[in-house]
């Protein structure tokens, strides 16, 4: 059987476009709906993959709507697989009484409620016959939900972890001096668009924990700005070690760069893209017990996992990597193998296939 999948999203990133290459290849039928402008868009036309120009906005109206169940239609799609909420919303929406299978996708965990409507038009409608997860803890959250009555079915929530290729991170990693770093500098590298649950706070108050024999500083790639963070920054007493570049392109080559990559989460974590950039370049990361970090994350083997809030116990992670360099040196090449073995683009496609089979019974 051919089986024919309708693709809705936006601006997919790296992983999810080669995971469309990749299902393309394998004998997928799939059209994407995408923003033609997004930067792998040429990926997709080179590779001919057919693609739509489909405006899905955060506010479902009806000309989307309309549009998306004249394409399901007339494609006559076996699945519609969504990336986003106002995908998936329009999704359920346009496929009304139509034959055919709705496949979700979920990267964080939580925000999801019974007693939230919004919820029921996203990932709590029944019409969905597979969430794809791209943690286990993202599936343990929706298969324990309250009240237990209204749970969804065990099998509508299935991982499925976000490849990447280790071909992809072959770029030279970024002169950190033009940021301002000094050489010889310790670097711990944090990519992040702060927000309350990043907990990026938590990491700067570890950095005035540290001896002071240890010549670190701290780099903050992204939008860093909010309240708490502010103050932690303003507040400390070795400000002068904390830089800022701000939102800089191609991220991954200065997480390359650093000597540790932390990711100090407190919350509704999934796999976080930035530290599989970082582990994939060797680099050693210190997450803690968030979300999915910690099936990223090998504790004391690929990189250290530590309990959330916990400044102190940041402090003494980098610490412990400074002072013992061959034990960071075995992180991080065992964080790249991890990536390369556990965290592969084929086995994403692989096991999305196995999903598609499963609901179409083939």
């Amino acid at each position: 059987m051919n089986i024919r999948v309708l693709a809705v999203t936006v601006n997919p990133d790296r992983p999810t476009t080669e995971s469309f290459i990749g299902l393309h290849r394998s004998g997928i039928d799939i059209t994407v709906i995408c923003n033609i402008q997004f930067p792998h868009y040429q990926k997709l036309i080179d590779a001919g993959i057919p693609t739509l120009d489909i405006n899905l906005t955060k506010n479902v109206t009806f000309k989307t709507v309309l549009a998306l169940r004249k394409e399901m239609t007339i494609g006559e799609y076996d699945i519609a697989h969504t990336y986003n909420n106002s995908g998936l919303t329009s999704a359920l929406i346009a496929s009304f009484g139509l034959p055919i299978k709705i496949v979700a996708y979920r990267g964080i965990v939580g925000n999801v409620n019974y007693f939230d409507p919004i919820s029921w038009m996203r990932f709590l409608n029944p019409r969905i016959d597979r969430i794809i997860c791209v943690c286990d803890a993202i599936r343990d959250y929706f298969l324990n939900m309250k009240p237990r009555f209204l749970r969804m079915p065990r099998n509508r929530p299935v991982t499925i972890y976000k490849g990447h290729k280790l071909d992809w991170y072959q770029e030279s990693p970024k002169d950190l001096a033009e940021f301002g770093v000094p050489d010889n500098s310790f670097v711990v590298g944090c990519v992040a668009n702060s927000r309350p649950r990043k907990g990026i706070e938590y990491l700067v108050e570890a950095i005035a924990l540290l001896p002071k024999d240890i010549n670190v500083c701290l780099l903050l790639v992204g939008h860093m700005k909010g309240y708490k963070l502010d103050k932690a920054i303003n507040n400390s007493l070795e400000k002068h070690r904390i830089y800022l570049p701000g939102f800089c392109d191609n991220a991954p080559t200065i997480s390359a760069s650093c000597d540790v990559f932390c990711l100090p989460s407190v919350k509704r974590e999934g796999l976080p893209r930035a530290v599989i950039e970082a582990m994939a370049y060797g680099v050693p990361a210190i997450v803690t017990d968030s979300g999915g970090s910690p099936e990223l994350v090998q504790n004391g083997k690929s990189g250290i996992v530590i309990p959330i809030r916990n400044a102190k116990a940041i402090a003494d992670s980098i610490e412990k990597l400074y002072r013992d360099p061959e034990f960071k040196k075995s992180l991080g090449m065992n964080a790249k193998e991890r990536i390369d073995v556990h965290f592969d683009n084929d086995e994403t496609v692989k096991q999305t296939i196995n999903v598609y089979r499963d609901l179409l019974s083939v």
